[in-house]
């Protein structure tokens, strides 16, 4: 008998062991562009890259970074997100093995045996077993290897996960280290034109003690004057905050941030190559991670699926059993049991077939999420680099603006000081001056955000290993960098 039911489950499984029910994973197809709108042509190099520390020059830019890596908060969440996927997988490859465990069991008392009623005419007497069980399950419809494809793929999706979140804080402490240098700058404006303003001030209240001219025009200066001077501290709380924010990104309490160079000294590359858009299906992290979903998805159907199908289990037991006691080192204690299980599903009320189109419904929903993911990613690369067109002229026109007014400003003062104009035209051109100053460090600053927000589109440092993200080491020369321009 034993061996019989050896041979059939034997041969059932070597029969039904290459069948593995539900979909074939396939990509999903999308329609990539030729190019990118605002890319010229197609070209096979991409920003994407090179590794953050070329794109990014400044060497206090890049010891903030470096820190970050080392001690953001959002990353080493991520790390623990990763390991609990890993370990997950792990336990979904453990279903492969057999699961074998112990069991002893002691008992004493009239009419049972091991604690389970018996007749024993009232017979009291002691029973001990103990032994070991093995079970397991023939994976012979592929639901376990479908709950490993499962593991595995949402295992690489925090892996993308946690690259996504190294990539977006490269990112992120880069735009705000040029945000704070535009505030920097904005402050060195509105310092200059305090300045301007105390200047005039100082002709109109000469004028005024001279009898040359009225309590209007020194009230006038001196409104303009204070109202410039009130945006200094402000930039000054700006700056604070800013400075707090960088680091919370570093990992530390909040305090000053050091920034001993300009916003106007940060280089621009002079060409930011975008790279062929189908290549960002394999660069992006939140396209690969919205993939790897699809993929989980489709899994999950198939294990859905093996539901519908019976499960083929063996189980064994070996150990020793004695019931009186006093038997237990006799040859009649020994206990063993072979055995193998056929279950499957005959009504269910629908439950099963409508947890096959639950299934289905979320592998819909994840493909769609992934489309949505890839028409983003052409999305954001497409308007980092017409932003980055439009900016250049854009900048071009305010050159012009500040230009204008600086020399309005020095000619209002010469035509006031000989007695051709009046107070108005002064502090009019004073005061048209000092908003195109600062829309012109807006866009100094967007020209560089800009930037950033491309090599971030773009998945940017797509190539580099967990070690290659913390930079090369201190002292080491770092590798040659594209060709940049200095404004």
């Amino acid at each position: 008998m034993r061996n019989t039911v050896r041979v059939i489950v034997a041969g059932s499984v070597c029969l039904l062991s290459g069948c593995l029910v539900g979909p074939k994973y396939q990509r999903p197809v999308v329609t990539a562009p030729a190019v990118s709108r605002g890319q010229a042509t197609a070209e096979a190099a991409s920003l994407a890259d090179l590794p953050w520390w070329e794109v990014f020059q400044d060497e206090t830019l890049r010891g903030l970074v470096k820190t970050a890596l080392v001690n953001n908060n959002d990353l080493r969440i991520a790390v623990q997100r990763v390991e609990q996927a890993r370990q997950l997988t792990v336990q979904a490859h453990a279903e492969y093995m057999p699961n074998v465990g112990y069991e002893a069991g002691i008992s004493e008392g009239k009419n049972e045996s091991l604690g389970v009623p018996a007749p024993s005419n009232g017979v009291r007497r002691g029973t001990f077993a103990v032994g070991l069980a093995a079970a397991w399950e023939a994976d012979v419809w592929g639901r376990i290897r479908r709950l490993n494809e499962v593991a595995l793929a949402n295992y690489l999706a925090s892996e993308q996960g946690r690259r996504g979140v190294l990539l977006s804080l490269v990112s992120s402490v880069a735009q705000a280290y040029f945000e704070l240098l535009e505030l920097d700058l904005r402050l060195e404006i509105a310092r200059r034109n305090v300045q301007a303003f105390e200047g005039s001030r100082k002709i109109f209240q000469e004028r005024l003690e001279g009898g040359t001219a009225s309590r209007l025009e020194t009230a006038r200066a001196e409104g303009a004057l204070a109202a410039t001077a009130a945006t200094i501290p402000e930039l000054e709380r700006q700056m604070a905050i800013q400075e707090n924010e960088i680091h919370l990104l570093l990992g530390s309490a909040p305090g000053p941030v050091p920034h001993p160079g300009t916003l106007l000294e940060q280089t621009i590359p002079p060409a930011v190559p975008a790279g062929l858009p189908s290549e960002l299906l394999e660069r992006r992290p939140d396209v690969l991670r919205a993939e790897l979903a699809v993929r989980a998805a489709n899994a999950q159907i198939g294990i859905v699926m093996a539901s519908f199908f019976p499960k083929i289990g063996l189980t064994t037991l070996l150990g020793r059993g004695s019931s009186p006691l006093a038997a237990f080192t006799g040859g009649q204690a020994n206990v063993w049991s072979m055995a193998a299980s056929l279950a499957g599903p005959i009504w269910e009320g629908n439950g099963l077939r409508a947890q096959k189109r639950q299934a289905v419904a979320a592998w819909e929903q994840a493909r769609i999420e992934y489309e949505q993911a890839v028409l983003a990613a052409f999305r954001d690369v497409s308007n980092a680099l017409i932003t980055r067109e439009k900016l250049e002229a854009v900048r071009d026109r305010q050159m012009e603006a500040v230009k204008a007014f600086q020399t309005a400003v020095e000619v209002s003062q010469q035509r006031y000081m000989a007695g051709k104009s009046g107070y108005f035209e002064v502090l009019e051109a004073q005061q048209q001056l000092v908003p195109a100053e600062n829309a012109l460090a807006q866009t100094e600053l967007d020209r560089r955000l800009v930037i950033v927000q491309l090599y971030h589109a773009l998945g940017g440092g797509w190539h580099l290993s967990d070690a290659d993200w913390s930079g090369p080491a201190v002292g080491a020369a770092a590798p040659a960098a594209t060709p940049q321009n200095r404004d």
